[in-house]
Parts: structure tokens; sequence; C-alpha cells
């Protein structure tokens, strides 16, 4: 360390640089994009502020409006869930325009 500046420590491994050369290169890489997707801040669907952060499995907070959401393992929000919420008010708009009267 030079007179209490901050030194760069990792060239590439980055946050998975605590596992050392274990565990092999591909598995490492693996886990790095998920801790980096993990440890980012989102920006919140309620209040549009970049303050999103997970807190355990699936439980994601705002810590501007305090919103607790579910989502993710890794990620806020995932392809699977973009996709049903598509496929829902795709449906949902087929009823409006069809009428009420024509849905069980």
């Amino acid at each position: 360390v030079v007179c209490g500046k901050m030194v760069k420590r990792t060239k590439k491994a980055g946050v998975v640089g605590k596992y050392g050369t274990r565990y092999g290169a591909t598995l490492r890489k693996q886990i790095k994009k998920a801790e980096i997707t993990q440890h980012a801040t989102y920006t919140c669907s309620f209040c549009g502020k970049d303050s999103v952060k997970r807190k355990a499995v699936g439980i994601w907070h705002c810590r501007r409006c305090k919103k607790t959401t579910a989502g993710g393992a890794y990620t806020l929000s995932t392809t699977t869930a973009a996709t049903i919420r598509s496929t829902i008010r795709r449906l949902r708009e087929m009823v409006e325009v069809q009428g009420p009267a024509n849905h069980l």
C-alpha cells in the first residue's frame, strides 16, 4: 500500500479474487457474473430511484421508499417473469378488445 492510497489488487478476478486459484476458471466466471448482479443496485419500479438492493434470496428492498418486493435470486426481475408479464398484458388486451361478455 502506497502512502494511504488504495491499490488495485486484482486485474480480472474482481469479486471472485477471494477464491484464489480454487474451483477452476469456468466456475469462478459463473460465480463472478452471479455475484456482480446480486450486489448491484437496481431501479425501483415504485419511486424510480436506483436504490433497490438484495436482502436475501429473492427478496429485494428499496432503501428510499422502503418497499420490499419479490424477484429473482440474483436479479430483481427474471426473464421468465418478464415473459409472463407480457403474456398476461397481451391476454388482458385481447379480453378488453373482445368485450367482457365473451370470456369465461
